[in-house]
């Protein structure tokens, strides 16, 4: 049983209520205008941020993730990708770490972009020096900040840190460098020295300062704690792990606490879960507060180029890049988006260089179908939509997903409507041998047949870059997938070659079941392309 009162619990609960509402005039009440970025007293409004700029950091401590290892060629492709979506700094990498790395370095500072490019540097005078080798427009300076970095990891003391970093700003600057300086393990710091150190390195001459969360240890009054005094020395970044999952909040905290630039990599990839993913940062402060701090129309492309090239897939259900995040299963949330775009999505798929798709499986409804249906040309009455549906739900029952190439089928079954195939596969030879494989194809494209070769590490890869020769540029698209069964046994056993392909947001999942490998796998994905580029209406033309 309670020990309050009822007056008790009633004051309770006028407080609380009295936060939320505010009494009108006419003694009505209105809940309140204000938000918690913006009603603490340590914090702006984000709504009032005129600027915020970003520093990515994908080419360095992104490329720390285990397992990745970016080469020069696809550093360059990053670097040019974050330029167009017109980030105001890209980190290309750290000059310390070997001859190897700073030729990648030099590749990105060759490339002449709008971007300002730095290099990563110890607390140690020949990084600068090497980074100064690099041609790089400034150096981020890391230096211990917390007690268990000065003591164990450095093994110097509080003083002796402070001076030092004095000295190497002082030095990069007469060397004419932008320079940002990082207190290591930040949010593990004391506030008192984080203060001390921070104030050294702006009297130094330090162009800005940044508060780091290392191990993602933080909680948003973990930061505010720290950050806000920093930001009354000068300008002040953050940089933000997201080991409990807040990288966003605290990016966030600390903008509405006085910072204007946001350390973090596209993705979210990084040490452990990662860094602060810049993409969900810039969709918060454009759709929530109206600052634009990057161009988001660019985001999807480099969010996919990035994966491709460290190997680290987009989870589905990530925010922006996420394949699901414009797509749309259940029947009440098909129906409700065909009658009204925003029904279920917060901001158009067009702000992040997204396009909507409807997918089926065992929601289907009938509007989601019909719909589907319309975009691949297909008409359909009443009575063979909900046919088509039946077999859709049928599909998805048992556990399958109802991909575009599963659709047309039953389309073509239920309709009685033969598609008119763009791409088709005429002919195909491969061999193996003692040699380097080879495969030769004759295909099909809008009408005009095509011949190419190509070699590979096997018969098939072989097969498959053939077709990719033929088809050229204009039909490229991804394969996501490519799995193989047996479903018959003996030496003449028949296999069953499954490939998932996409086109921007388009994907497709094609089976094909023949007795010889490489000709199932070639078939495949030449169905999977011809379904991928069914409706575009430009000729698919060959390379020059």
């Amino acid at each position: 049983m309670s020990d309050h009162t009822p007056t008790e619990v009633e004051e309770v609960a006028a407080r609380r209520l009295g936060a939320k509402f505010s009494v009108l005039p006419d003694g009505g009440h209105t809940v309140t205008e204000s938000s918690f970025f913006g009603s603490h007293p340590q914090l702006r409004d984000l709504s009032d941020v005129d600027d915020v700029q970003f520093l990515d950091t994908t080419l360095r401590d992104g490329e720390q993730a285990p397992g990745v290892s970016l080469t020069p060629e696809e550093k360059a492709r990053i670097a040019r990708g974050l330029d167009r979506a017109e980030i105001d700094f890209i980190e290309a990498g750290s000059a310390c770490t070997g001859p190897g790395e700073r030729e990648t370095i030099r590749r990105v500072t060759d490339l002449d972009l709008d971007a300002t490019v730095t290099s990563f540097c110890r607390g140690i005078e020949n990084d600068v020096d090497l980074a100064l080798d690099c041609d790089v427009d400034g150096v981020t300076i890391v230096v211990p900040g917390s007690d268990k970095h000065i003591e164990t990891k450095v093994g110097t003391t509080h003083e002796e840190n402070v001076q030092n970093t004095e000295e190497l700003v002082a030095y990069a600057k007469d060397h004419d460098l932008w320079v940002e300086v990082i207190a290591e393990d930040g949010s593990r710091a004391r506030v008192d020295y984080l203060e001390k150190l921070m104030s050294a390195s702006m009297d130094a001459g330090a162009d800005r300062i940044c508060y780091a969360d290392t191990v993602g240890h933080a909680t948003p009054d973990d930061t505010l704690e720290r950050i806000e005094p920093m930001t009354e020395l000068g300008p002040t970044s953050t940089h933000t792990h997201d080991d409990l999952g807040l990288a966003v909040t605290n990016a966030l905290v600390s903008i509405a606490a006085g910072a204007d630039l946001v350390h973090g990599t596209i993705n979210g990839i990084g040490e452990r879960a990662g860094n602060v993913a810049l993409e969900e940062v810039a969709i918060a402060l454009d759709h929530g507060y109206g600052v634009e701090p990057m161009d988001l129309t660019e985001v999807y492309d480099l969010a996919q180029l990035i994966s491709r090239s460290t190997g680290v897939p987009l989870a589905p259900n990530k925010a922006v890049i996420g394949e699901n995040a414009f797509t749309h299963e259940s029947g009440i949330h098909t129906d409700g988006t065909l009658k009204d775009d925003a029904m279920y999505e917060p901001y158009p798929p067009e702000k992040v260089g997204r396009e909507r798709r409807l997918v089926l499986g065992k929601h289907a409804g009938h509007a989601g179908v019909e719909a589907a249906l319309a975009e691949h040309g297909i008409d359909a009455d009443d009575d063979e939509i909900d046919e088509v549906v039946e077999r859709v739900k049928a599909i998805g029952d048992r556990g399958k997903r109802v991909t575009d190439a599963d659709l047309l089928t039953i389309a073509e079954e239920v309709v009685g409507k033969d598609r008119e195939r763009r791409v088709k596969l005429l002919e195909m030879t491969a061999a193996s041998g003692s040699g380097t494989p080879t495969a030769s194809v004759r295909v099909e494209v809008d009408g005009e047949e095509r011949v190419a070769s190509g070699h590979g590490d096997g018969p098939v890869d072989a097969a498959v870059s053939a077709v990719q020769q033929a088809l050229g540029h204009a039909a490229d698209a991804s394969l996501d997938s490519y799995h193989v069964d047996a479903i018959t046994g003996g030496t003449d056993a028949v296999v069953t070659v499954e490939v998932e392909m996409s086109r921007g947001d388009n994907s497709v999942t094609v089976a094909v079941s023949d007795a010889d490998i490489t000709r199932a796998s070639v078939e495949a994905m030449v169905e999977a392309i011809d379904r991928l580029i069914e409706n575009e209406p430009e000729q698919v033309l060959a390379d020059d």
